[in-house]
Protein backbone atom coordinates (compact mmCIF):
# COMPACT_ATOMS: atom_id res chain seq x y z
CA UNK A 1 0.00 0.00 0.00
CA UNK A 2 1.07 3.44 -0.81
CA UNK A 3 2.13 5.65 2.15
CA UNK A 4 1.58 8.87 0.40
CA UNK A 5 -1.74 10.57 -1.14
CA UNK A 6 -1.94 9.70 -5.22
CA UNK A 7 -2.34 13.12 -7.38
CA UNK A 8 -4.51 12.06 -9.83
CA UNK A 9 -6.35 13.81 -13.09
CA UNK A 10 -9.54 12.60 -14.87
CA UNK A 11 -12.34 14.93 -16.69
CA UNK A 12 -16.09 14.87 -17.62
CA UNK A 13 -15.81 15.49 -21.37
CA UNK A 14 -18.34 16.32 -23.31
CA UNK A 15 -18.77 14.86 -27.46
CA UNK A 16 -20.34 16.54 -30.53
CA UNK A 17 -23.73 15.19 -29.55
CA UNK A 18 -23.07 17.17 -26.50
CA UNK A 19 -23.45 14.22 -24.11
CA UNK A 20 -21.02 13.20 -21.86
CA UNK A 21 -18.81 10.23 -21.40
CA UNK A 22 -18.82 7.47 -18.28
CA UNK A 23 -16.57 4.79 -18.20
CA UNK A 24 -17.00 1.45 -15.90
CA UNK A 25 -13.57 0.08 -14.79
CA UNK A 26 -12.81 -3.33 -12.53
CA UNK A 27 -11.07 -0.85 -10.58
CA UNK A 28 -13.74 0.67 -9.29
CA UNK A 29 -15.99 -2.34 -8.35
CA UNK A 30 -17.88 -1.90 -11.46
CA UNK A 31 -19.10 1.59 -10.79
CA UNK A 32 -19.51 4.31 -13.44
CA UNK A 33 -16.70 7.19 -13.40
CA UNK A 34 -14.70 9.46 -16.09
CA UNK A 35 -11.79 8.52 -17.70
CA UNK A 36 -7.94 9.58 -16.27
CA UNK A 37 -5.15 8.30 -13.58
CA UNK A 38 -1.80 9.13 -11.89
CA UNK A 39 -0.01 11.86 -12.44
CA UNK A 40 4.03 10.89 -13.33
CA UNK A 41 6.46 12.40 -11.61
CA UNK A 42 7.43 15.81 -13.35
CA UNK A 43 3.95 15.78 -15.46
CA UNK A 44 2.02 18.54 -15.52
CA UNK A 45 -1.52 17.96 -14.10
CA UNK A 46 -2.99 18.76 -17.86
CA UNK A 47 -0.53 16.83 -19.54
CA UNK A 48 -1.63 13.64 -17.28
CA UNK A 49 -5.07 14.62 -18.74
CA UNK A 50 -4.47 14.71 -21.63
CA UNK A 51 -1.90 11.33 -21.81
CA UNK A 52 -4.57 9.53 -19.58
CA UNK A 53 -7.43 9.81 -22.40
CA UNK A 54 -5.24 9.07 -25.07
CA UNK A 55 -4.18 5.60 -23.60
CA UNK A 56 -7.40 5.05 -21.76
CA UNK A 57 -10.26 5.73 -24.45
CA UNK A 58 -8.02 7.27 -27.91
CA UNK A 59 -9.83 10.68 -27.10
CA UNK A 60 -7.63 14.24 -27.67
CA UNK A 61 -8.98 16.92 -25.42
CA UNK A 62 -9.83 20.32 -26.27
CA UNK A 63 -11.14 23.26 -24.11
CA UNK A 64 -10.05 21.97 -20.92
CA UNK A 65 -10.95 23.57 -17.88
CA UNK A 66 -10.94 23.18 -14.00
CA UNK A 67 -14.11 21.58 -12.02
CA UNK A 68 -13.44 20.61 -8.95
CA UNK A 69 -10.72 19.09 -6.30
CA UNK A 70 -11.97 16.46 -4.55
CA UNK A 71 -9.71 14.01 -1.58
CA UNK A 72 -10.33 9.98 -1.63
CA UNK A 73 -9.04 8.65 1.78
CA UNK A 74 -9.72 4.77 1.21
CA UNK A 75 -12.91 5.16 -1.18
CA UNK A 76 -15.15 2.10 -0.37
CA UNK A 77 -15.83 1.73 -3.99
CA UNK A 78 -12.07 1.51 -5.56
CA UNK A 79 -10.79 -2.26 -5.23
CA UNK A 80 -7.79 -1.14 -2.64
CA UNK A 81 -7.09 1.13 0.03
CA UNK A 82 -5.81 4.10 -1.69
CA UNK A 83 -5.34 8.07 -0.62
CA UNK A 84 -6.07 10.26 -4.01
CA UNK A 85 -6.01 13.57 -4.72
CA UNK A 86 -8.53 14.08 -7.36
CA UNK A 87 -8.20 16.80 -9.88
CA UNK A 88 -11.05 17.18 -11.98
CA UNK A 89 -11.07 18.69 -15.43
CA UNK A 90 -13.99 19.51 -17.81
CA UNK A 91 -13.44 18.78 -21.63
CA UNK A 92 -14.79 18.77 -25.12
CA UNK A 93 -13.89 16.19 -27.76
CA UNK A 94 -14.42 16.63 -31.26
CA UNK A 95 -15.45 13.25 -31.71
CA UNK A 96 -17.14 10.16 -29.90
CA UNK A 97 -14.90 7.06 -31.31
CA UNK A 98 -14.36 5.47 -28.12
CA UNK A 99 -10.45 3.43 -28.69
CA UNK A 100 -10.57 1.72 -25.14
CA UNK A 101 -7.84 0.18 -23.30
CA UNK A 102 -7.68 -2.94 -20.99
CA UNK A 103 -9.07 -1.14 -18.11
CA UNK A 104 -12.44 -0.14 -19.83
CA UNK A 105 -14.86 -2.50 -19.41
CA UNK A 106 -17.61 -0.50 -20.64
CA UNK A 107 -18.56 3.00 -21.60
CA UNK A 108 -21.47 5.50 -22.84
CA UNK A 109 -22.30 9.01 -23.74
CA UNK A 110 -24.93 10.07 -21.92
CA UNK A 111 -26.92 13.09 -20.66
CA UNK A 112 -26.33 14.79 -17.60
CA UNK A 113 -29.52 13.82 -15.91
CA UNK A 114 -28.65 10.64 -17.35
CA UNK A 115 -25.21 10.16 -15.93
CA UNK A 116 -26.76 10.75 -12.67
CA UNK A 117 -29.10 7.70 -12.74
CA UNK A 118 -25.86 5.23 -13.24
CA UNK A 119 -24.32 3.79 -10.48
CA UNK A 120 -21.59 6.06 -10.45
CA UNK A 121 -18.44 6.06 -7.83
CA UNK A 122 -19.06 8.09 -5.03
CA UNK A 123 -16.61 11.00 -6.46
CA UNK A 124 -17.77 11.21 -9.41
CA UNK A 125 -21.36 12.44 -8.54
CA UNK A 126 -20.34 15.88 -7.20
CA UNK A 127 -18.58 16.60 -10.59
CA UNK A 128 -21.25 16.09 -12.81
CA UNK A 129 -23.10 17.90 -10.23
CA UNK A 130 -20.78 20.38 -10.51
CA UNK A 131 -21.15 20.36 -14.15
CA UNK A 132 -24.94 20.64 -14.16
CA UNK A 133 -24.25 24.22 -11.56
CA UNK A 134 -21.80 25.28 -14.55
CA UNK A 135 -22.73 24.19 -17.92
CA UNK A 136 -26.43 23.49 -17.30
CA UNK A 137 -28.21 20.14 -18.43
Amino acid sequence: MEKYPIPTVGALVRGPSGRLLLVRTSKWKGFWGVPGGKVEWGERLEEALLREFREEVGLELTGVEWALFQEAVFPPDFYKPMHFLLFNYFAESLHEEVVPNEEIVEWAWLTPREALTYPLNVHTTPLVERYLEVKGG
